[in-house]
């Protein structure tokens, strides 16, 4: 993990209530029952050679099955996660309906040591939620990009 590099993009609508983020709940059997910290940016990994701007496309379209809105992206850094792996992402203001995604699956031996191939979605769902709520459940190193993104967005 360490060295490993990932890109995504942060979508945000402005609502009533607030500025509203979309965020996907990481899939398969480890955070299956957490809550805290088991929430992302639509992200994934990436090789050097390819540009980041370009991967967190590609990936946007790899984890939610949509193709990435067209709106105008304003970058929002880097982060370095607890594993070590750094994550770059974009703000881009876009709605979305959260049951239109078709989420791509990995495949992992699950119970471990069983010997059995199981398949998962990356993200088993989709949710957007005012800022206050995404601080609580978001990746730790990725409130940053909220706080972020309310700096740019006031």
């Amino acid at each position: 993990m360490r060295g490993a590099r990932s890109a995504g993009l942060l979508l945000f609508r402005r609502t009533d209530r607030g500025l509203e983020v979309l965020l996907g709940h990481m899939g398969g059997p480890f955070f299956a029952r957490r809550d805290t910290g088991a929430w992302t940016v639509p992200k994934g990994e990436y090789d050097p050679a390819e540009p980041a701007w370009e991967a967190a496309r590609r990936e946007f379209r790899e984890e939610l099955g949509l193709e990435p809105p067209d709106g105008e992206a304003f970058p929002l850094g880097e982060v370095r996660q607890s594993g070590g792996k750094v994550v770059t992402a974009w703000a881009v203001e876009a709605d979305l309906d959260p049951a239109t995604v078709v989420p791509g699956t990995f495949t992992t031996e699950w119970p471990p040591r069983s010997g059995r191939i199981r398949e998962f979605p990356e993200l088993d769902r989709v949710e957007w939620f005012a800022l206050d709520r995404a601080r609580e459940v978001i990746v730790t190193a990725q409130s940053a990009f909220l706080d972020r993104l309310a700096e740019h967005s006031s």
